[in-house]
């Protein structure tokens, strides 16, 4: 027989002192620990202070009865999953049924039967033990599916990211080298024709009317001013676009199958060229200031293009808290600022800090952060992924830490901190 692990303790509830040293006879012959109350209310105070594996319920007990006292069992979340076994002489349907429909999950009759009794409580000791493992399979297994969806999530996420940035870096390579490659003789030409425009005033510093008219309509000389500045802007737009490039580039750098040694910063400044619509000012809302704080880093042996979604996931965040705190108002007396702080710690691994001013994160929430499927955002604005994956590509892939400090009114700050070359084997 499978031995009953002796860890908890029986209730036995009976006011007849016969039937308490009947049952308490039956359970010290097999070892097993009890405690005994005499009546519901005692029993139901008991139960509640330290939860029994099993209650033996006498029905017929004055003041609260057997049914009153199971019924306020299992209404009470703290003690409603205890089994209770009615012990009792009534042996009508009526009782049983009520009995069951109450959340009793046996009866034993008197007068007790010894071997019935130490049979009855083995069964339904087992039982729970087995219900309480398959419940924590349930539990490990939920976890593990969870964690399998954001592994599948982080997978596709960075798949589907890396296809798009690769089709638009391609797509805006072609116009960016063709205006590019054009600007050199273009602003040569310009040149030229401003040259011959004014050997022309020289040689004929007496124009026909028409040329006159013409030259007072257009305004000439303003003309080839304006032409020099227009190529300059061309040539500030194309080096721009190519800067964009370059950091879509780094951004979704394919080397998700080897760690490599990278620059952080690096990473980090091209999350916040990629967001920089975002922390644009926008109609009413104003502009969001980024400081940075970088300290001297060495290079990082790690997954960049990961490492980067965990940047782009945390300073959205941020955007977007310091977005909800402009709209209710919470902004008035301060610039919205994103503050980024990198330094090495004395255990020489690389720290980042990502921290706002913003509205902060109530401590009930900030507790479930990491969590899958758990947002904070309106239904519709938030799969509740970001930030769950973000953990996991730090902690399980990078062997690395992340915490979140947060004081609501003040702002919240995201620590990451990952080995650094020198450190990782």
């Amino acid at each position: 027989m499978t031995k009953i692990s002796n860890n908890g303790f029986i209730l036995i509830v009976d006011d007849n002192p016969t039937n308490l040293s009947v049952l308490s006879e039956a359970l010290a012959s097999e070892g097993l620990r009890f405690r005994v109350a005499v009546d519901g209310e005692s029993a139901i105070a008991q139960a509640e202070r330290n939860q029994p594996d099993l209650i033996l319920l006498d029905v017929q007990m004055p003041g609260l009865n057997g049914f009153e006292t199971c019924r306020r069992l299992k209404a009470n979340p703290v003690t409603q999953k205890i089994p209770i076994i009615f012990t009792t002489a009534l042996a009508d349907m009526d009782s049983k049924t009520k009995g069951f429909s109450l959340g009793a999950v046996d009866y034993i009759p008197k007068p007790f039967a010894q071997e019935e009794v130490i049979a009855r409580v083995r069964v339904h000791l087992r039982l729970k033990q087995l219900n309480e493992f398959l419940e924590q399979q349930v539990r490990d297994r939920t976890a593990a599916l969870q964690q399998a969806q954001v592994k599948l999530v982080q997978q596709e996420k960075l798949s589907t990211l890396g296809e798009l940035i690769a089709g638009i870096g391609h797509e805006m390579n072609n116009p960016i080298n063709f205006i590019t490659s054009n600007i050199p003789p273009l602003e040569e030409y310009i040149g030229g024709v401003t040259e011959i425009l004014q050997l022309y005033q020289q040689e004929y510093p007496n124009p026909t009317a028409k040329i006159t008219t013409a030259l007072e309509d257009w305004d000439l000389e303003f003309i080839l001013q304006d032409m020099v500045k227009i190529l300059d802007s061309f040539k500030l737009g194309t080096e721009r676009i190519r800067q964009v490039s370059t950091s879509l580039r780094t951004f979704c750098r394919s080397d998700s199958d080897t760690k490599v040694p990278a620059d952080l910063h690096q990473g980090l400044d091209s999350t916040l060229m990629i967001l920089q619509h975002r922390l644009k000012g926008n109609g009413d809302l104003p502009g969001i200031e980024v400081i940075k704080k970088y300290g001297t880093l060495p290079e990082v042996n790690c997954y960049l293009g990961q490492m980067n979604q965990v940047f782009i996931n945390i300073i959205a965040n941020a955007i977007d808290a310091l977005d909800e705190a402009i709209n209710k108002g919470k902004m008035s007396n301060k610039i919205p600022q994103i503050q980024i702080t990198t330094e090495i710690n004395s255990q020489h691994w690389v720290v980042i800090r990502i921290a706002d001013n913003g509205i902060g994160i109530p401590e009930r929430l900030k507790q479930r952060l990491f969590e899958p499927l758990f947002t904070t955002k309106p239904v519709g604005k938030g799969t509740g992924l970001g930030l769950s994956i973000a953990h996991q590509i730090v902690v399980e892939k990078h062997k690395g830490t992340m915490e979140v400090n947060s004081q609501p009114g003040i702002g919240t700050e995201f620590k990451i901190a990952i080995p650094s070359v020198s450190t990782t084997v």
